[in-house]
């Protein structure tokens, strides 16, 4: 006869499998995008942009609430800015009363005399810096090489700007009446992640794709407020010794560990909606010269041979389900052939505008040679000549093989790339 515990402990294995059973085809879809997030976040060494990203934070917070609680003051709301923020902050009341104090004086002082404007011009552009930082980050995990334009920047982040203390106000006036306060926690938070992922690409991000993401980021951030409440006990030796000053190194490590949850839902909801693409896990890069070169010229055969027919060029991913060439490798290349000057990109420079591409010259100028030559040249050259000291064999010999590629080249240059 089986004891008790072996009993207990044979039922609690059989609930486990039981269980694992049932979730998997729950987790099944996310699986593989999830261990694909984590290696390219460990690849890529995401957490040197985390770092990079809290020390932007830490030098923009200021003029950024400042920003804030001048705009919810004019509409009268600066109380309710003050709650919100003391209430995000309550895990460190010592740094929110710091940061208060650093804004309400901050404001004092840009209304007097030559400092309002050099103080104004000061804080838009640490704002504007801080969130072009974090686009450029978001636009590096999905591989978009194009920036925002200067117009849309600035009516963007501007327009988010205004928009934060009006939705503050609203949530804190929904939170009145809701039986628990907490609970609004567990969907502004999510929210704000789903809504940041969205928003920052410069690039169309399907909601679909980031509500797992937007969740799982929000119950660890939830869940890092919960240990940093709880630890504070432990740090009571640090608080000793540092003082005051201890507020600081520690609201820094906090910045950092929510910098990288950030990047790594944005790193996730990534691969979610591009699992599809995912079979290569480098860029072109890892290419070699010779496939991608083979890759390039079957890029631009299908831009040539569509624009021939005439009709609505060809996207990105149109091209990638005609080549079955995976996406990272597609936009890899596209952007250097637009660089190179064999195609150009065609937009309205709307976030969700799909992008397409057509031949940059004549297409009797679109040649192989031609592709060749110019992706072989792109990039920086330096000006040379053959040392003198080199004997006269060895310069003729030089002067052979430059002879050979022009004639290589020149050949090529009689091959269409619309027929290839």
């Amino acid at each position: 006869m089986k004891s008790n515990a072996q009993q207990y402990r044979t039922r609690l294995i059989g609930a486990v499998f039981s269980f694992s059973n049932k979730m998997w085809p729950v987790v099944k879809p996310v699986w593989t995008p999830l261990r694909m997030a984590i290696r390219f976040f460990t690849a890529k060494r995401v957490t040197s942009q985390a770092a990079a990203l809290t020390y932007s934070t830490l030098l923009a917070i200021v003029p950024i609430l400042a920003v804030v609680f001048a705009i919810a003051r004019g509409f009268g709301f600066s109380k309710y800015i003050e709650d919100w923020f003391r209430q995000a902050f309550s895990s460190q009341p010592q740094v929110a009363d710091v940061i208060i104090s650093f804004v309400n004086s901050y404001l004092v002082h840009t209304k007097s005399g030559i400092f309002l404007g050099v103080g104004l011009i000061f804080m838009l552009y640490t704002v504007l810096m801080l969130v072009s930082n974090i686009e450029q980050t978001f636009n590096h995990i999905w591989q978009v090489k194009k920036p925002r334009s200067i117009f849309r920047t600035f009516t963007d982040y501007m327009s988010l700007l205004f928009m934060l203390p009006i939705v503050i106000v609203i949530v804190t006036g929904v939170s009145i009446f809701l039986p628990d306060r907490g609970l609004l926690t567990y969907i502004v938070m999510p929210s704000v992640f789903i809504g940041l992922y969205i928003f920052m690409p410069n690039t169309h991000v399907h909601v679909r794709a980031a509500i797992v993401p937007g969740l799982l980021a929000g119950m660890a951030m939830m869940g890092l407020q919960f240990v940093y409440i709880h630890s504070q006990v432990f740090l009571s030796s640090y608080n000793a010794i540092y003082g005051s000053f201890a507020a600081l190194p520690l609201f820094m490590l906090w910045l950092q560990i929510s910098w990288t949850i950030c990047l790594f839902g944005a790193q996730l909801t990534y691969t979610i909606q591009n699992r599809a693409d995912l079979d290569l896990e480098g860029g072109a890069d890892a290419l070699s010269h010779r496939q991608r070169l083979l890759f390039a010229v079957q890029l631009t055969g299908h831009i040539c041979r569509r624009f021939r027919q005439g009709g609505q060029m060809l996207s990105a991913a149109e091209l990638r389900q005609r080549t079955a060439i995976p996406m990272r490798i597609v936009n890899d290349l596209l952007f250097d052939l637009q660089a190179a000057g064999v195609i150009i990109e065609i937009s309205a420079d709307e976030k969700g505008d799909t992008s397409r591409y057509v031949p940059a010259r004549d297409l009797t100028a679109m040649t192989l040679g031609m592709l060749i030559d110019r992706l072989e040249a792109l990039g920086r050259t330096i000006s040379t000549e053959l040392n003198d000291n080199i004997d006269n064999d060895t310069q003729q010999q030089w002067r052979q093989l430059l002879q050979m590629r022009y004639r290589f080249l020149g050949e090529c240059r009689t091959i269409p790339l619309e027929k290839l």
